[in-house]
């Protein structure tokens, strides 16, 4: 019982310490355990099955769009590397290498995968030849390595999975819609499946993928005002056609570079779903990506027990039926009160009640993680009184995440103002900016507020960059991040 009581013992409050809030919810709702490799983490089942969900729909998504999986290795040649200038400047300095293999030397080291540009496009100058090759429209689930100095679980880790899409395209302009289509399944899944508001828009220059000719994003704020990319799609141009030779004989029949693109989301976006929804009680899941949607709960003194049991027992084979993600906790040695805590600290988005009294009216009684209302309802209509409820809780947390987002984003005209913004209160700013990378650069050295984007949708046209006052050539959006 002692061990038990961990679940519903006191999280550090969001408003004294936000980063301890934080590992005190996953690690309570055990969601993930520190591993004995620096930087690497355990997805324990709760945090695995949230991950299992996110790529269930995703993988849906991309295979009504054409797109097929495949996999390719995880070691890849330094001499791949060096073929694409400005992407190995971008990843050398995460990179681990294996320099020895089975007692000896390795003639030429091997990265272990931080993104997988250079083994595909080596692949892909073997695959294509001619434009009725044409596209190739892959996506890989699996995991990468960028040895990351400061570490956060979900977050940034040296270890993490992700998928990431490679495609090869005719022209330039399919590749763009190829890129734009991908950032579009992305702010959907986010804002639809996960609850999360964005902001989608173009990075600049100094913010890009590496070897890419524009990379976009769609960025999410987090309940301490900083910012996670949560996902991004990049026209890598022909960069990386001319860096591994991908040609294809047109439709003339001359030789061409292949237009290429590269998109990707990970398990950060667990973290960035802890932190947009949980609060002081612990988590908060919107029920769609919600490993359990329901948790019914058997109320009553021990008389009546075997009977309420029975009645739950038959409500649960009818919302399984539905395909409502349901469990039953009828542990006899805790009370009712102790598994509520549980339940609202592990996130699970409707708490179903039953007893004695329940069972006379033929109603039972829902209780919302998201707004805290009690409903009762009759049994008699259970799975369609549930199913509205899980659609009410859903919709409800995107709209409850959309006005924390709207009032802690401003619009400011000057450095100063955006130095005391940050000051007193993180979050999204808008300004303007020239387009010069001093003036960006200039913006995080004094603020800690990097460019998140140039929104397609700014909320404030900006007409003078906030550093030097010269005519604006972008909007953007800045803000410390994760």
């Amino acid at each position: 019982m002692a061990k038990d009581k961990q679940f519903v013992s006191e999280i550090t409050p969001q408003g004294e310490d936000f980063s301890r809030w934080y590992i005190d919810v996953i690690k309570k709702a055990e969601l993930m355990d520190y591993s004995p490799v620096r930087g690497c983490i355990v997805f324990r089942p709760e945090g695995f099955e949230l991950w299992e969900n996110i790529q269930d729909e995703l993988d849906r998504r991309f295979k009504e769009t054409g797109h097929r999986n495949a996999y390719f290795p995880l070691f890849i040649p330094e001499s791949f590397f060096q073929k694409e200038k400005d992407h190995v400047e971008g990843f050398n300095p995460e990179l681990p290498w294996v320099t020895e293999a089975a007692g000896e030397q390795l003639e030429e080291r091997l990265a272990i995968r931080p993104t997988s540009e250079t083994m595909i496009g080596h692949m892909y100058a073997k695959w294509i030849q001619s434009y009725r090759d044409l596209p190739v429209k892959i996506n890989q689930w699996a995991n990468v390595v960028r040895w990351e100095k400061r570490t956060l679980p979900f977050l940034r880790t040296s270890e993490f999975l992700w998928q990431e899409g490679h495609t090869a395209h005719e022209t330039e302009e399919e590749a763009r819609e190829e890129t734009m289509q991908m950032l579009e399944i992305y702010r959907d899944f986010v804002e639809n499946f996960l609850a999360m508001p964005v902001i989608v828009g173009q990075k600049t220059p100094s913010e890009k993928f590496a070897g890419a000719v524009d990379t976009f994003s769609i960025e999410a704020m987090m309940k301490d005002g900083r910012a996670v990319q949560a996902g991004t799609s990049h026209y890598l141009g022909t960069n990386f056609a001319v860096a591994f030779d991908i040609k294809f004989l047109d439709r003339e029949n001359n030789l061409q570079h292949a237009h290429t693109t590269s998109w990707g989301v990970s398990t950060r976006l667990i973290g960035a779903l802890i932190m947009v929804h949980g609060d002081d009680r612990g988590l908060a899941l919107p029920p769609k990506v919600a490993p359990t949607q329901v948790v019914m709960i058997p109320i009553g003194p021990p008389k009546t027990r075997e009977q309420v049991i029975a009645r739950v027992d038959e409500l649960y084979a009818e919302l399984k039926k539905a395909g409502i993600r349901v469990r039953v906790d009828d542990r006899a040695d805790l009370s009712p009160g102790w598994k509520f805590n549980e339940y609202e600290m592990r996130g699970v988005p409707i708490r179903l009640e039953l007893g004695p009294r329940d069972m006379e009216n033929g109603a039972a009684v829902l209780v919302s993680r998201s707004s805290g209302e009690k409903r009762v309802v009759q049994q008699s209509g259970i799975v369609d009184e549930v199913t509205r409820l899980l659609d009410e809780i859903q919709r409800e947390m995107y709209d409850k995440a959309l006005r924390f987002r709207e009032e802690h984003s401003k619009s400011v005209d000057t450095l100063d103002e955006l130095k005391a913004q940050q000051e007193a209160s993180r979050g999204f700013v808008e300004a303007g900016w020239c387009g010069s990378e001093a003036c960006e650069r200039q913006v995080k050295e004094e603020t800690g507020a990097t460019s998140r984007n140039i929104p397609f949708q700014p909320e404030h046209e900006k007409s003078t960059c906030l550093v030097c006052g010269a005519e604006a050539k972008h909007t953007v959006v800045f803000a410390r991040a994760y």
